[in-house]
């Protein structure tokens, strides 16, 4: 009985679960960067370091962007830099304070701006 009650459970929490999954549904947008085709999937991680108080434009520690340009999938990790949002993995660097033309750029010694607007 404890068995079949434990199944049970399991079978209800999996059901449950893409339910679940769906509240930090990711948000994505469609740019044209340097003349090509970005995708720019936001998506809200989990809280890991819940003392940081920056969670303008409705992200938090642990949000992250994925930029799919270029045959390139970027996984940028939210910066933890007052204001609107940013995402940084040290290379490339992603910020839409003006979410119609965000700010991308590349660090390879010196920064590349590359153009972008929805």
């Amino acid at each position: 009985m404890t068995r079949l009650l434990s199944l049970v459970l399991v079978v209800l929490m999996l059901l449950a679960a893409p339910a679940a999954w769906g509240a930090s549904a990711a948000v994505t947008q469609r740019y044209l960067c340097d003349g090509d085709a970005l995708v720019a999937t936001l998506h809200n991680g989990a809280v890991d370091a819940s003392e940081i108080p920056n969670s303008d434009g409705g992200t938090v520690p642990g949000a992250f962007i994925v930029l799919q340009w270029r045959g390139f999938s970027l996984q940028l990790p939210r910066t933890n830099n007052a204001g609107i949002p940013s995402y940084t993995d040290g290379r490339w660097w992603w910020q839409a304070v003006d979410p119609d033309r965000p700010d991308f750029r590349e660090h390879r010694g010196s920064f590349k701006t590359y153009a972008c607007s929805r």
